[in-house]
C-alpha cells in the first residue's frame, strides 16, 4: 500500500479525495425496467454477437466505441470486464489513441477498432471501403458479420446508456453475465 508523506495511505488518501468530488448524478429513466422485453432482446443480441469472437478483442471494440460514445457507464464496464479477463492496463489507457500507439495492439485488433470507429461515427454517412477491405482481410465473413454485430450492439447500448444517464462506478466484473 502507498504511503504518502502525511502518512495516510491510498485508501485513506482517496476517501479524502472522493468527499471533494462532485455528486453522482441520478439517472434519467431505468429503461430495462420500463422496457424488459426490448432489455432482453438486446441481451440476445449481445450473447449472440459476441459467440465465436475472441474475447479480447471484443472488449476491445466495446470499450473503443463507448469511448467514442462518452458513455461512462459501459466505459467503466467493460474495462472493468477487460482488466478481470486478464487485459493490461496499459492496452486500455492506450485505446482511446490506438491509431498513434499501433505497436499495442495486433493487426486484427487494429483492423476491428479501425472499423469500430467507422461504424461509430457515420459521419459521412458510410464506412469507408478501405476500411472494410482492411477488416476483411483479417476477418473471415461469419467473423467480420460478427464484428459488425458486436460493433452494432456496442453502439446500441451506448445509446440507451447515455441518453438514460446510466451512472457509472457501480458495475462489478461479470455482473451482467
Amino acid at each position: 500500500m502507498t504511503t504518502y508523506t502525511d502518512d495516510t495511505t491510498t485508501a485513506e488518501h482517496t476517501a479524502e479525495h472522493r468527499a471533494e468530488y462532485t455528486a453522482e448524478r441520478p439517472a434519467r429513466l431505468d429503461w430495462a425496467k420500463h422496457a424488459p422485453e426490448v432489455y432482453k432482446a438486446m441481451v440476445r443480441l449481445e450473447t449472440a454477437a459476441r459467440k465465436g469472437l475472441d474475447h479480447t478483442l471484443y472488449e476491445l471494440v466495446k470499450i473503443r466505441a463507448s469511448q467514442i460514445n462518452h458513455c461512462a457507464f459501459c466505459i467503466d464496464m467493460h474495462t472493468k470486464d477487460a482488466l478481470a479477463s486478464g487485459e493490461s492496463v496499459e492496452r486500455i489507457v492506450q485505446l482511446s489513441a490506438w491509431d498513434e500507439s499501433r505497436h499495442f495492439y495486433t493487426a486484427k485488433e487494429l483492423a476491428a477498432l479501425e472499423l469500430t470507429e467507422a461504424v461509430t461515427v457515420l459521419t459521412d454517412g458510410f464506412v469507408p471501403d478501405e476500411v472494410y477491405e482492411n477488416a476483411a482481410r483479417h476477418f473471415d465473413e461469419a467473423e467480420l458479420a460478427r464484428v459488425i454485430a458486436a460493433i452494432t450492439v456496442i453502439n446500441s447500448w451506448n445509446r440507451f446508456g447515455v441518453t438514460c444517464r446510466m451512472a457509472p462506478g457501480h458495475y462489478e466484473p461479470g455482473q451482467y453475465k
